[in-house]
């Protein structure tokens, strides 16, 4: 044998080992089979015991992976934290958080298949304002670049950023790579109900959960569908305002004009909270937040289709709390979530009712706090004339007799906003791991406007935190026929493989 022909025959044996190797592609596709077994376990955690098969499943998964699985104790359902340590000499750690519950299902509301049966299917908006769905019979070939779309329940809120993450993880470990960071993986199993012991666990593991970076997988990309980061997400509070007429509903003809309305009480009350631009008015509301010129240059720089937008929900004119959709979420909202008094339709009846009641929420930004924002509306209420009982409880004879304006407020913060600066560390890496992925600059969001309960990582680990969505904006998340599009399941393993790939400097 001449002494070429061994070196041949060793690049020859080494290529058709690497055109064997599996791309990621390959990869992402025959997942799909094992995160349809991920998505028929029910995740409801408002079930007692329903989430137990989820947290075994994860054990499962991740530890024939080589992590090192860690019940984190609190007063609701376990935290899942999964760790794989880095080989280099002091490394930077990245927590990743996702989330494995789902939002309750109503069954009778699932076009397809029940929640827990995914199925693929078909979504279409139809020109009289409705949705057709329709079932496929089997996977076309490259479902990635098809309108292919896999239903179940928690298909991308948010069961898809923990397999995409499994997915990504074993083609870098058949690439032959490691992150040159500690991996830390947490697993919330309550953030559809708002996560209420996570600040209590994260307080008490707050050392087996430091690190450097914090990535929250959770959410849908921009509207467009290109590669996203976000740098914070709003808080929320919510209240309740109840307006007190008569002890009974009276007769309108006999007492109308005389015995006070608390329908058109209320009406005027919320009325008096915000102009005709939509902009609070209750002093204070507002303070501390400004927004300079590189921030609106941000802003601006957000690919917002406006026009679509206002003929997609059904308006012509925005509020005026900002010049565009992105700075008005720079702002802290309040909304009129629900109203009752009386009955209305063909219930309706000549009556004075005997209360109104308002459900509020607010949307908080980091420059603002709930609590304090709660403060200024009941003080707004006073301001107005009206004697504040305490919730849960009726008037009494003697209140009713000495204040000629009565009503109860009662509210509270569920949880804070965060904001990380998107050209800070945390962020300029993943950008960096995104535009060498898709070879384009990702779209960059400064607070999206939905809440999220991690504020307790951001404040108490005092970790830069940056959300990196991964899903279709049109997912039907929280609703019947959640879905996942499988072109963002494949660019979502696409995704997290930049990530560990991407070595942070």
């Amino acid at each position: 044998m001449s002494k070429t022909f061994l070196p041949l025959l060793l690049l020859t044996f080494l290529s058709t080992c690497v055109s064997a190797q599996k791309t990621l592609n390959q990869r992402t596709l025959e997942s799909l089979d094992t995160y349809q077994q991920f998505l028929s376990i029910p995740n409801d955690a408002r079930i007692d015991g329903q989430l137990e098969p989820n947290l075994v499943w994860l054990e499962k998964e991740f530890g024939k992976r080589g992590f090192t699985g860690k019940r984190l104790k609190n007063a609701g359902i376990d935290l899942l934290l999964f760790t794989f340590q880095a080989a280099a000499v002091d490394p930077e750690t990245v927590l990743f958080y996702g989330h494995v519950d789902g939002q309750p299902v109503d069954v009778s509301k699932w076009i397809l298949s029940p929640p827990f049966k995914p199925v693929y299917g078909h979504m279409t908006s139809m020109a009289d304002g409705t949705t057709k769905y329709d079932k496929v019979a089997s996977l076309p070939a490259n479902p990635e670049t098809t309108e292919t779309r896999l239903f179940a329940r928690a298909s991308s809120d948010a069961k898809a950023p923990i397999m995409l993450f499994l997915v990504a993880w074993d083609q870098m470990i058949a690439d032959g790579k490691r992150p040159n960071y500690t991996v830390k993986f947490i697993v919330d199993p309550m953030e559809e109900a708002s996560s209420p012991d996570l600040p209590g666990a994260v307080e008490t593991h707050r050392e087996v959960l430091a690190a450097d970076h914090l990535i929250i997988l959770d959410g849908p990309v921009h509207t467009t569908n290109q590669p996203t980061i976000v740098g914070g997400a709003r808080g929320i509070a919510t209240a309740r305002l109840t307006v007190y007429g008569p002890k009974l509903s009276q007769h309108s003809g006999h007492y109308g004009n005389y015995a006070p309305n608390p329908a058109l009480r209320l009406a005027q009350l919320l009325a008096g909270m915000k102009n005709e631009a939509g902009r609070v008015t209750i002093p204070g509301y507002y303070d501390g937040i400004r927004i300079d010129a590189d921030t609106r240059r941000l802003l601006a720089g957000v690919p917002d289709d406006l026009p679509a937008t206002h003929a997609r929900i059904g308006f012509s004119q925005p509020d005026g709390v900002g010049t565009n959709l992105q700075e008005a979420l720079q702002y802290p909202s309040l909304n009129i979530r629900g109203m009752q008094s009386g009955w209305v339709g063909s219930a309706a009846r000549t009556i004075i009712p005997s209360t109104a009641v308002a459900n509020l929420d607010l949307r908080l930004v980091k420059e603002s706090d709930g609590d304090r924002l709660l403060d200024l509306i009941r003080s707004y209420l006073e301001a107005q004339g009206f004697y504040i009982i305490p919730e849960g409880r009726e008037p009494t004879d003697e209140e009713r007799a000495n204040h000629p304006r009565l009503a109860s407020f009662a509210g509270n913060t569920s949880y804070g906003a965060f904001r990380t600066d998107l050209n800070g560390p945390t962020g300029k890496w993943l950008q960096s791991a995104l535009r060498n992925t898709f070879k384009k600059d990702p779209v960059l969001i400064r607070t999206m406007g939905g809440s999220v309960p991690i504020a307790p990582f951001v404040t108490t680990l005092d970790v830069p935190a940056i959300v990196l969505p991964l899903v279709n904006p049109d997912n039907n998340q929280h609703s019947p026929n959640e879905n996942i599009l499988l072109k963002n399941y494949f660019s979502g393993a696409e995704t997290l493989y930049g990530v560990l790939v991407e070595p942070i400097r």
